[in-house]
């Protein structure tokens, strides 16, 4: 006898609650990875002052929170979403938003397609998008641009999250943050200029033990399918990112698919198309890193439990043939 956990829900009554009784003037709805732990900080140095209600969230569920905050007055504060793409529908709470008197203000550095850009543009206060930068270093940019604190930490996030890796601080802090529960400590010590501490160095070499073990038991599941590209699907057991450029630099691969047995998969790619397979199954991204959905059925979840693979490896790797 097995059992599949429940997909955890947000908890909405207590984030309504908090949001309704604020007294910060700043909400901020932002992703949850380094990114948006850097965007964090430079909002809350920005806004000492006003204050910074945060609500970290992944791609799919963010909708959710716009849903909440469209019922609650806005009284003029500002609703500040980054390191978030666009997703379809997520207009119609943008408009009851803005009914209820919010600023909006959205900075992103995902790809977007022009009549997105336009259709938003003409609903918030203000929007900015950047591919050539991370999410953390274009808030910078807008918000901090003359604080030399700000500055440092857009720079240590963007040589992780744009895959430069040049500043050994960004491969540490990015790995600590695969654990999200060292997301406030992070953040705290950036604002503070401190980019390591005890703390973040025993989570560090704790995660790199776990991290090995978990790559090994990827390769040993792990599927290689394609005829164009080399495709690598495999099961996730975590640290996506790092997983996936062990596999690449193991086997050869020009793809990797790391999926989660609730259907979440992320993608990473030699050939600039990940965005392209992604928007596919429901996501986006970047071009060489992207992340999506599958509407997995009870019969994939136990396929993927039983035999670490189901009929979606296949379809991701047949569909990322045909891109040009």
């Amino acid at each position: 006898m097995f059992f599949f956990k429940k997909r955890k829900k947000p908890d909405t009554t207590r984030i309504s609650s908090e949001i309704a009784l604020r007294r910060s003037k700043i909400i901020h709805l932002t992703h949850n990875d380094f990114d948006a732990v850097g965007a964090d900080a430079i909002h809350r140095i920005r806004f000492r002052e006003e204050g910074v209600y945060t609500i970290f969230s992944s791609v799919g569920k963010y909708p959710v929170y716009l849903e909440i905050i469209s019922q609650i007055p806005g009284n003029g504060d500002t609703l500040s979403i980054s390191d978030l793409s666009y997703k379809r529908g997520v207009e119609q709470y943008l408009r009851r938003i803005k009914q209820k008197g919010w600023r909006i203000e959205w900075r992103d550095h995902h790809r977007w397609q022009p009549d997105e850009i336009v259709l938003i543009k003409s609903i918030v206060d203000f929007l900015h998008i950047d591919t050539g930068k991370c999410a953390c270093g274009i808030c910078a940019g807008d918000l901090t641009p003359d604080d030399t604190v700000s500055g440092e930490i857009a720079s240590v996030v963007c040589d992780y999250d744009l895959w430069k890796h040049q500043d050994p601080r960004s491969s540490v802090l990015g790995l600590v943050l695969q654990r999200h529960k060292n997301r406030d400590h992070v953040r705290d010590m950036l604002i503070l200029g401190v980019f390591q501490d005890n703390q973040i160095r025993r989570e560090y070499e704790d995660i790199v033990r776990e991290m090995r073990r978990i790559m090994q038991r990827t390769k040993q599941s792990s599927s290689i399918l394609g005829k164009k590209w080399k495709t690598v699907v495999a099961p996730m057991y975590g640290y996506p990112s790092e997983t996936a450029a062990f596999l690449r630099k193991e086997l050869g691969s020009d793809i990797e698919v790391l999926v989660s047995k609730t259907g979440k998969f992320s993608i990473r790619s030699v050939p600039p198309i990940s965005h392209k397979i992604a928007r596919e199954y429901g996501g986006g991204g970047h071009p060489e890193a992207a992340g999506g959905f599958f509407n997995f059925t009870f019969k994939d979840k136990l396929l993927l439990w039983l035999i670490k693979r189901n009929r979606w490896f296949t379809k991701i790797a047949d569909y990322a043939d045909t891109i040009k």
